[in-house]
Formats: structure tokens, C-alpha cells, sequence
């Protein structure tokens, strides 16, 4: 048995090691012999942390044959983290040359929160840089590739933390969300990715790329594994003023007693079955839908009416946000620096044009125009405005339903190079994805199909704000019933 915990859920392992029918030990051990097996394939981890996984997995154990306390919620299960989410361990990169080599002096919130929790931290694993990007081709590490197919990309930015997941690397895996960051990932790599409300989960410890919109959430296997790590990692943080001072509910604990007697009312825009959506991801899409009907669901058509100026004004908000929060590297304090610049002003230039790759430098270009004097009213402003009008649609939809359902993304995954040489086109691959984030609403994708070539596809649910637990629940629910199943990635 002990060959396959990588097979196993959150809740399985956490069960086992509470009950002492497994040792921590012996779990994370498991898992670091299936990443040295897949990851020479699959590329997802920047750093494996084996002898500190083995360490935090022996003082678990003395933990619990001692009976010293309480023991954790993800007790014994091994957890991956984002390259862009503060650790006093090992490096914090962001996948990029600027900071390579930067050792962090604290941990983020969600890192303290996971420890307290008794996960075992195995390592971090690779992204687009500085988180801008769809395919995590942008990383100056290495590339990472898809389980499902390794000619294919992953998703971003949080490629890294979907293909662990999905490789059976480690259980869970932290991302952030910024436009899509961790469900599009997750429809490619055929793993659950949750993007909780903005402020639900403390941003104390992300490296910030456009701060209004970044929000850390979890890779899983399944809505109940993305459950216990929410209950884990969310709840006001002092350290950060955009957390929100709710309660947070036990949200699995929540969903077993919600089940039985959840009634759904499903919404479906009209703007995301279009014919810019792919025949095959509408066709599984649809097929989910039945899935749900057959479970009482009742379906009605909304309006998302102003869909069509989500990309625009994403992408005008984002980067004017992201020109702000990467000012910061400099080459001055840490991080890289130009070593032959014969002065202070070319230092600058030489580091930040050497030190960031071409798409953060084409993103802090196009944020610094839209803020400079003369263009802040007819382009910021203006974004801010349309921004609100999005957030406004949703409250509308939501009179008519319950919860959102679509896809996750227009296509499945795509092959290596193939939208590199057009930056719009690979913008337009979180179409259905970034006006949550504009919203600051929760989604979730989940797998529910798979293509004929045999790549995942994501359906995607948007709840109402702070309402995770409703939308976890009917994510569960539609798990339960779902038609086709994927099985595992055919690695090895």
C-alpha cells in the first residue's frame, strides 16, 4: 500500500496518520521516491526540500505516538508551494533571474497556517514569472510540462502547483489566482483548483503582481481535499488589511451535512457558449450540465453582458498594479544586480532590463503608460469603471440563480510555442476566468471530461461572494455524480 499514497486524498492520508496506521514518515517518503520517478518528465518542482520533508515528518511522528496535542487537519500530507509565496526555506524566486537566489526572512500567512496544521512542506515548484503568464512558459527556471501530455504546457501561471498535484507529486499545492492563475492550470492539468473571494485567504507572504486581484487558493484532487485546506489557510490576518473578519467554517464538515438537502439553481451565460469556445470543451461542458440535472439541478440563462471588455480592462488594471508593485526590484537591496554599470541610473536599467524577462518587461511598460500623465483618465479610470459594471452583472445573474457554471477555459491545453508569438491570444486563454477575479467573487474548476486526444477539461463554477461553502458543496455534489471519469495521467 505504501507504494501508492501518492493515489490517496488529503482526508485518506491525514485518516491513516491520525490513526497511526501509517507513519508521517513512511507517507512523505513515498512521495519523494514518485518525484524522483515523474519529475524528470514532468519538470513541476524548482526545489525539492527531501531531507526537510523527512525532518518535519519524524517530529509529527514523535507528536503523535507522544499524544502531544492536538493533531492537525492535513496532518502527515505533502504539500508543494508556488515559487511566488514567501518560505524561510529554501528560495523565493518567482521564477525569475531578478530574484534569483533570494532567501525569504519570514513565512507567508498560509505557510505558518499549513505548519500549524501538520502539512509537510516537500518543496516549491515552478510558475510564469512574477505569476504573468498562461502556459508557465514564461519561467526562467525550466519548463514544465503537462502529465497529460508532456508536448503540451500546464496552464499558468501556477503550472507548477497543477502538474505536482495532477503527477501525484504531493497532495495538495498553494497557487495564487490573479486573472485565472490557478483554475486554468487546473482545467489543463485535470486537477480541482479553487480561487477563493478576494480577502478570504490572507495575501501576507505572496510576492505582489497586481494587488487588487491576487489571491492565494489550493490545487487538489477533489472539492473536499480544497475544503480542508480552505478551513486551513483562510480567516482574517492582522498583517494584511485586505483579509476579511468572517468566520470560517470546518467547509468539510459543512459539506457533508449540506448535502442531502442542497437545492442548485445553475446559471449559464450566454456569453461563454459562443462560437469562440471549442466544439469538443462545449460538448463536455454540456455533458456536466445533464450530469447536474440529473441530480435536481435547475438550469436557467443569464447575461454576463459586459464579458466582452473583461481581457481589456483586465489587462489595463493588472499591469498598472504590476508597473507599482515591481518598482521595488531594483538591484539596490536584493536580488540581482548589473555588476559594470558605470553608474546608478544604468544600474537600474541594465538590472531591471536583464533581470526580467520579456513578459513582465512588456507588462510594467503597458502598466507605466496607462498610469502616465495625460492617459490615467481615458484608459485607468475608465478600466475601473468597467470593472464595477462586470461586478454588476454577476450581482444581477445572481437574482436569477444560485451559482455560475461554465467553462474553464475555451480550449484544452495547447502544445509548446504554439501561442507565444501572439500575446493576445494567450491573454484571451483566461477569458472565462478573469472576470472573477475583476469581481473579487470565488470560483472553482473541476474536471469533467476528457477530449478525444485525451487531454483534460475544466468546468468551471463562480459562487457569490464569500460563499465557498455553497460552492464547494455543489462542486462535491457534481464529483459525486459526474459521468466520466479521467483516471490518471498515463506517466508511467
Amino acid at each position: 500500500m505504501s507504494d501508492h499514497w501518492w493515489q490517496k486524498s488529503a482526508l485518506e492520508i491525514s485518516e491513516c496518520v491520525k490513526k497511526k496506521e501509517v507513519s508521517p514518515v513512511e507517507v512523505v517518503e513515498s512521495f519523494l521516491d514518485r518525484i524522483q520517478q515523474v519529475d524528470t518528465k514532468v519538470d513541476a518542482f524548482t526545489q525539492v526540500w527531501s531531507d526537510y520533508a523527512v525532518q518535519q515528518a519524524k517530529t509529527l511522528e514523535k507528536k503523535i505516538i507522544k499524544d502531544e496535542g492536538e493533531v492537525g487537519m492535513l496532518a502527515g500530507v505533502p504539500v508543494s508551494i508556488k515559487e511566488v509565496i514567501c518560505t524561510k526555506e529554501g528560495f523565493t524566486t518567482c521564477a525569475s533571474k531578478i530574484l534569483a537566489g533570494y532567501r525569504s526572512p519570514y513565512d507567508a500567512t498560509v505557510v505558518e497556517k499549513l505548519y500549524n496544521a501538520d502539512a509537510i512542506l516537500i518543496g516549491k515548484v515552478n510558475m510564469d514569472e512574477f505569476a504573468m503568464g498562461s502556459s508557465t512558459e514564461n519561467s526562467s527556471i525550466k519548463l514544465t510540462r503537462n502529465p497529460w501530455n508532456l508536448e503540451c504546457v500546464p496552464g499558468g501561471s501556477s503550472g507548477g502547483s497543477a502538474a505536482s498535484v495532477s503527477a501525484g507529486e504531493c497532495v495538495i499545492s498553494l497557487g495564487s489566482d490573479t486573472g485565472g492563475s490557478i483554475r486554468q492550470p487546473a482545467s489543463f492539468c485535470g486537477c480541482v483548483g479553487l480561487k477563493p473571494t478576494y480577502g478570504r485567504v490572507s495575501r501576507y507572504g505572496l510576492v505582489a503582481f497586481a494587488s487588487s486581484l491576487d489571491q492565494i487558493g489550493p490545487f487538489s484532487k477533489n472539492a473536499m481535499d480544497s475544503a480542508i485546506t480552505l478551513s486551513v489557510i483562510g480567516g482574517k490576518d492582522p498583517r494584511d488589511t485586505t483579509s476579511v473578519d468572517l468566520p470560517l467554517p470546518n467547509y468539510a464538515e459543512q459539506i457533508k451535512r449540506g448535502m442531502d438537502k442542497v437545492s442548485i439553481r445553475i446559471g449559464l451565460p450566454k456569453e461563454y457558449f459562443t462560437e469562440d469556445l471549442n466544439k469538443e470543451v462545449k460538448d463536455i461542458i454540456m455533458n456536466a450540465v445533464k450530469d447536474l440535472e440529473k441530480q435536481g439541478a435547475e438550469i436557467v440563462e443569464v447575461s454576463l453582458p459586459h464579458t466582452e471588455f473583461a481581457v481589456a480592462t483586465y489587462y489595463i488594471i493588472c499591469t498598472a498594479e504590476a508597473s507599482a508593485n515591481l518598482a521595488r526590484f531594483d538591484g539596490v537591496r536584493y536580488g540581482f544586480r548589473h555588476a559594470d554599470s558605470k553608474n546608478i541610473i544604468e544600474m537600474y536599467k541594465r538590472t531591471r532590463s536583464e533581470g526580467f524577462g520579456p513578459e513582465v518587461r512588456r507588462r510594467i511598460l503597458l502598466g507605466t503608460y496607462v498610469l502616465s500623465t495625460g492617459y490615467y483618465d481615458a484608459y485607468y479610470l475608465k478600466a475601473q469603471k468597467v470593472r464595477k459594471l462586470i461586478t454588476q452583472d454577476f450581482e444581477k445573474a445572481f437574482q436569477k440563480c444560485d451559482v455560475i457554471l461554465g467553462p474553464t477555459s475555451p480550449t484544452p491545453a495547447f502544445r509548446f510555442g504554439e501561442k507565444t508569438q501572439n500575446p493576445l491570444e494567450m491573454y484571451l486563454s483566461d477569458i472565462y476566468t478573469i472576470s472573477v477575479n475583476l469581481a473579487a467573487l470565488p470560483g472553482i474548476s473541476v474536471p469533467c471530461g476528457l477530449t478525444q486526444s485525451g487531454l483534460p477539461v475544466g468546468l468551471q463554477f463562480i459562487g457569490k461572494h464569500f460563499d465557498e461553502e455553497y460552492l464547494l458543496t455543489v462542486a462535491h455534489l457534481y464529483e459525486m455524480n459526474r459521468s466520466q471519469k479521467l483516471g490518471t495521467p498515463p506517466l508511467i
